[in-house]
C-alpha cells in the first residue's frame, strides 16, 4: 500500500511539473507572438517611451522578480512539503476517534492547497514578468506589454506582502519554516538596500536551503567588495530577533544569524593553517545562485570549532580554496581581537559563537519597536529599518569603536 501512494504521490508530481511546463511554453509563445507583431520603434517614438518611464518600469519589473525568485520558491517548497505532511496525517488518522481535530486537520489541509496552489500561480507570473523584460532588452516590444508586465510585478508583490504578514503577524509558526525564509530574507534585502544608498555593490554568491521536509533558508552569502564595506557590517554581526506577541499573549521569536568575514586579506595568502587540523565535508546542496544543484564544500577548525562553508564557485576545488580563505581570514580577526601573534594561540573558549551575540531586535507587536543592544539605540518603525535605513545603527558603532581605541 505504502508503495502504491509513493508511485501515485511521484506520478501526480511529475503531471504537475509537466502542467507547469506546458502553461510557461503556451505564454512564452504567445508574448513571443504580440513582441513580433509590434511596430519596430523610431527615435522619436523611443524618446515618447521614455518620458513615459518604460526604463523605470522596467527597474520595477525586475525589483519585483529578484524578490519573487528570492522567497517564492523557498517558500513553495516549504508549503507543499507541508501540505504532503498533512496528507499523510489524514491518511494514518482515525477521523472517527475525534471530529473537531478531523475537522481542523481538513480545514488546514484546504488551506495550504489554496496556498500552493498561489504560489504556484505566482510562478507562472514571474516567469511571464521574466521573459517580458528579456524582449524589451531586445528592443522589440511595445510599452503596452511591458505596463502589462508591470501590472503582474505588482500582483506578485502585493501576494508576497500578504504571504509574509499572514507568516509572521498571524498564528504560530514553526522556528525552522516559513517565517526563517522570510526574516531571513528580509535581512538580506535590508542590507542589499542600505549598500545601494551607499553606492556599494552587492552579489549573492551563495544561498544554502534547509532540507524539504523542513523548508527554509539555512544561509545566504552576500559579497561587497568595495573598500571599507567590511568595517561598515562589523557591527551588524551577531543575532537579530524578530519578536511579535500573538492576542493569547505567547510571544513568537524568529531568529537569523549575521556573520561578517573580511575579504581579500593579503595576510591569508601567508598563513598557513595545519590541515591535520581541518575537517573537510562535501554536503549536498539544494540549490546554488545559478539555479543549478551542486555540492557545499564544509571545512572545521578543529582547535578553535570555527566552521566555513563555500558552494558558490564553479566547481569542487574552488569551492574549497574559497573556504579556506574565509576560514584563514576569520582566525586573523579572531587573533588579532585576542591580541595573539599566532593563531595557534588562540583560545578556543573565547571564541564567541555569532549565535550567542545578540544584536538587534526587532518588535513588530504589541507594539513597534527596534532596539540595538551594542549602541543602545532604538528607533519606533521596524519596516523604516528593514527598508535599509541602517545609518544610525552603523554610524553609532563605529564611533563606539573608534572611542574604545582610543
Amino acid at each position: 500500500m505504502a508503495a502504491e501512494t509513493a508511485h501515485f504521490h511521484n506520478y501526480n508530481t511529475c503531471i504537475r511539473r509537466s502542467y507547469v511546463a506546458g502553461i510557461i511554453t503556451g505564454r512564452r509563445h504567445l508574448l513571443l507572438k504580440a513582441a513580433a507583431s509590434s511596430q519596430p520603434m523610431d527615435i522619436h517614438t523611443s524618446n515618447s517611451y521614455k518620458q513615459l518611464g518604460m526604463f523605470s518600469l522596467r527597474k520595477k519589473i525586475e525589483d519585483s522578480v529578484n524578490r519573487a525568485e528570492m522567497v517564492g520558491l523557498t517558500a513553495l517548497e516549504f508549503e507543499e512539503a507541508r501540505r504532503i505532511k498533512q496528507e499523510e496525517m489524514i491518511r494514518e488518522y482515525d477521523f472517527w476517534d475525534d471530529l473537531a481535530k478531523s475537522s481542523d486537520v481538513l480545514i488546514k489541509l484546504a488551506d495550504s492547497a489554496k496556498v500552493v496552489d498561489a504560489l504556484k500561480d505566482l510562478t507562472y507570473k514571474v516567469e511571464e514578468a521574466k521573459l517580458i523584460t528579456e524582449l524589451a532588452e531586445m528592443d522589440i516590444i511595445n510599452y503596452s506589454l511591458l505596463k502589462q508586465a508591470y501590472t503582474t510585478s505588482v500582483d506578485v508583490s502585493k501576494f508576497l506582502n500578504k504571504y509574509e504578514m499572514s507568516k509572521l503577524l498571524k498564528g504560530k509558526y514553526e522556528f525552522e519554516g516559513a517565517c526563517i525564509i522570510i526574516w531571513a530574507e528580509q535581512l538580506v534585502g535590508m542590507y542589499m538596500k542600505w549598500a545601494k544608498k551607499q553606492g556599494l555593490k552587492g552579489r549573492i554568491i551563495e544561498k544554502r536551503c534547509r532540507s524539504k521536509a523542513k523548508g527554509g533558508i539555512k544561509s545566504v552569502i552576500i559579497e561587497f567588495e568595495q573598500k571599507y564595506a567590511y568595517g561598515y557590517f562589523l557591527g551588524e554581526k551577531g543575532t537579530h530577533r524578530m519578536i511579535t506577541s500573538h492576542p493569547e499573549s505567547l510571544s513568537e521569536v524568529c531568529s537569523a544569524a549575521v556573520d561578517i568575514v573580511p575579504l581579500f586579506l593579503e595576510e591569508t595568502m601567508d598563513l598557513n593553517v595545519d590541515e591535520k587540523d581541518l575537517k573537510i565535508d562535501y554536503l549536498p546542496l539544494c540549490e546554488n545562485v545559478r539555479g543549478r544543484r551542486g555540492s557545499i564544500v564544509q571545512i572545521q577548525h578543529s582547535p578553535t570549532g570555527l566552521t566555513v562553508h563555500s558552494s558558490g564557485e564553479r566547481n569542487q576545488f574552488s569551492n574549497k580554496m574559497k573556504a579556506l580563505n574565509r576560514l584563514k581570514a576569520k582566525l586573523l580577526v579572531i587573533s588579532n581581537d585576542q591580541g595573539v601573534s599566532n593563531v595557534t594561540e588562540i583560545k578556543k573558549d573565547s571564541v564567541i559563537d555569532h549565535w550567542h551575540q545578540e544584536t538587534r531586535r526587532y518588535v513588530f507587536r504589541p507594539y513597534k519597536l527596534v532596539q540595538d543592544l551594542k549602541t543602545g539605540i532604538q528607533l519606533a518603525d521596524p519596516n523604516f529599518v528593514l527598508n535599509g535605513n541602517l545609518d544610525p545603527f552603523i554610524s553609532a558603532h563605529i564611533n563606539n569603536r573608534h572611542v574604545c581605541e582610543l
